[in-house]
């Protein structure tokens, strides 16, 4: 490299330094010291290394980018803009405001060139676990000799603040495991945090914990040193069996006279005074303010105009693979679209009545593996419990370092980590990912569940051991206020099916559903399969609520219930008829879907003239008094669980026939 090139270099990492000072400057607020302390590592990446481009930033064979350290987003944008991305310097001036692109942290699907949407510490980390984990996969199916139609990279840049958290390290230990060496990330490790320095709180030696994953492991002393740096990204690359971390000594806010290495840096503007100090130091004018120099900005155009290159280069490639591999090729083009093979309803069970009680845990798994094989992208797993959650799909084998066609995955007992990398995958186009573990867990799955309902991205959590129903194992595995808690996230869809049919048909929705997740919620216990040709059909279960059993004059009460509960409330509808009371029933799976519908269908099914409605739900009450208005009446759970047989334990907790009779009886005053 000619030392006219280096210093071009070196001014255009300068030149990124301060354009992401003077927009969170600007802005009032923001994170300037870590793009001020990581902009060469980021130079490294987008000049040197990655394959992109910025006039096709979905370019399915481009190496994926994510920011870890999503508070650092300004270094990101800037490299964005200066490589040519659809992100003008006046985005960059509108940083952390209302509708603009440059959000406070990078946000998939706001700014071109964003692959995930970070910030919560420890996310990107894991979510590059299941974009790595989805480029085998698909390699692994697609590419032949001569066609490595799926070759791509996943790099990370990540800080000290990832490196605490606890989904850094079930993900990190997954990734070892697996042998993804597809995985390059760079570690600032610029001993800073918000409180001071990091060694208040954490003084592990990261790289050996790393090199215990079974992680390759360098380190860079000067975070300056680009040359240190070219060849450590180069060294990764090499490592094929193992991911790589390279950790980088930097200084956060390097350049800045009075604020480098202070916490005072890490999450507040530098102030005017100091900005200006901090472009005399890079031999900037202080009163330009986003100053992009020519040179820089004709040198990072050309270093973004060699993915237009790449990618048609890769498109010959394709057009020939289409021509020696149709069929896969075709397979391939619909799954990317996120559209379903023609014809994959068919395969879709219908339970008979004459069919024993079956635990929608149990009819989920008949359906998994009756459709498995004609969605050929439809890959998952579970956090340790395929068995107990019915999720392994049995004609195919378990994703291994040997085997990265398989459609099985064992997340380990790592239920975090599982759904950050579900998100990841789901976030790579050809994929429908799905994951599982008990409801009570999904606790532990929180973040990622928010964010894939931020992204508007279809990853499909499956929960089962829903209930009380469970029984024995008692308070701390019996869920009760899970199901109001997902509920309430928005851009989410929870299902809870009341038999085999509903199930089959919940997967359905599921898998036909976008924008957002959606969440699928089993029984453990046997549930009645319900007779179609004497009550609603489960193919309503789209609508969200329908009418499973109608009264033969106009109804008195609407009974409501969801999952195990809806044969209860079939229980005591034939009872209460026997009284003379007349009573429908309502199955409601989902509210989010039932919220989608018309104003006349949302009557036709709860008529405004009859508001006496009994709702029953073996979890929280909390939002239930929508459905069931200031005359209704719920039986639901007020505390937590107990350790009894399921039996027992609807006596204790009221959800008897006699109880919802009594209730329903109780509303009309009789």
């Amino acid at each position: 490299m000619g030392s006219d090139t280096k210093e071009i270099e070196q001014l255009g990492i300068n030149t990124a330094r301060l354009l992401s000072v003077d927009a969170v400057q600007k802005a009032n607020s923001g994170h300037p010291g870590m793009p001020m302390g990581a902009a060469p590592m980021a130079h490294v990446l987008w000049a040197h290394y990655m394959h992109y481009n910025p006039k096709n930033p979905d370019w399915a064979n481009r190496d994926r980018f994510i920011l870890s350290a999503g508070h650092g987003c300004m270094l990101q944008y800037s490299y964005l803009h200066l490589t040519g991305y659809d992100l003008s310097l006046d985005d960059l001036k509108n940083f952390r405001q209302l509708n603009s692109k440059t959000a406070g942290h990078p946000e998939y699907g706001l700014a071109p060139g964003i692959d995930v949407t970070t910030g919560p510490l420890g996310q990107g980390f894991a979510n590059g676990v299941g974009f790595a984990i989805a480029q085998k996969h698909l390699a692994a199916r697609y590419n032949k000799p001569g066609y490595e139609i799926f070759d791509y990279n996943v790099y990370a840049i990540c800080s000290d603040g990832d490196m605490m958290e606890g989904v850094t390290s079930e993900a990190a230990s997954l990734a070892g495991h697996l042998e993804l060496g597809n995985m390059i990330y760079l570690y600032d490790d610029n001993h800073i945090s918000i409180e001071g320095a990091t060694d208040i709180a954490f003084t592990e030696d990261v790289g050996k914990r790393f090199e215990a994953y079974n992680w390759h492991v360098q380190s860079v002393e000067d975070g300056n040193d680009v040359d240190a740096l070219v060849i450590a990204v180069r060294n990764a690359k090499a490592e094929k069996n193992r991911p790589s971390l390279i950790r980088v000594r930097t200084q956060i806010a390097y350049g800045s006279p009075n604020k480098v290495n202070t916490a005072g840096s890490h999450g507040s503007p530098l102030g005017p005074d100091e900005v200006k100090l901090v472009k005399e130091f890079f031999g900037f004018d202080p009163a330009q303010f986003f100053a992009i120099p020519d040179e820089v900005a004709a040198y990072y155009k050309e270093v973004g105009e060699k993915g237009t290159e790449l990618e048609k280069k890769w498109d010959t490639l394709f057009s020939e693979y289409k021509e020696k591999f149709p069929e896969l090729a075709a397979e391939y083009e619909l799954a990317k679209t996120g559209e379903l093979p023609k014809g994959w309803k068919d395969n879709l069970p219908v339970f008979e009545v004459s069919d024993k009680k079956m635990a929608t845990r149990q009819a989920s798994g008949k359906v998994l593996n009756a459709i498995a094989a004609s969605l050929p992208n439809f890959i998952g797993g579970a956090a340790d419990l395929a068995p107990s959650t019915d999720t392994n799909l049995k004609e195919f084998d378990s994703f291994t370092p040997e085997k990265r066609d398989g459609r099985n995955f064992h997340f380990g007992i790592r239920e975090h980590a599982m759904g950050s990398a579900l998100n990841g995958m789901a976030l790579t186009k050809g994929v429908i990912p799905f994951g599982a573990t008990f409801l009570m867990f999904s606790e532990y799955m929180r973040p990622p569940i928010r964010l894939a309902a931020i992204m508007k991205i279809r990853p499909i959590f499956v929960y089962t051991h829903d209930s009380i129903g469970l029984g024995e194992d008692g308070t701390t595995h019996q869920p009760v206020e899970q199901l109001i808690s997902l509920r309430s996230i928005p851009n989410i869809t929870v299902i809870r099916p009341a038999d085999a049919n509903e199930t089959s048909e919940a997967w359905r929705v599921a898998l036909e559903h976008k924008d957002g997740p959606v969440v699928l919620v089993f029984t453990r216990q046997g549930l009645t399969i319900l007779d179609q040709t004497k009550y609603g059909k489960a193919t309503q279960l789209e609508k969200g609520a329908y009418i499973l059993s109608d009264s033969d004059t106009t109804p008195e009460v609407i009974l409501i219930a969801t999952g195990s509960e809806v044969e209860l409330i079939i229980s005591a509808q034939a009872k209460l008829k026997e009284q003379g009371i007349a009573a429908r029933v309502v199955s409601m799976p989902s509210w989010e879907l039932f919220e989608k519908q018309d104003d006349a269908y949302k009557e036709e099914v709860f008529p405004k003239a009859i508001r006496k409605r009994l709702a029953v739900e073996t979890g929280s009450p909390l939002g239930w008094h929508k459905y069931v208005t200031d005359e209704g009446d719920i039986i639901a759970m007020h505390t937590f669980g107990e350790s009894a047989p399921a039996e027992e334990l609807y006596k204790v907790f009221g959800f008897t026939i006699d109880n919802v009779i009594n209730k329903a009886k109780a509303l009309l005053g009789k």
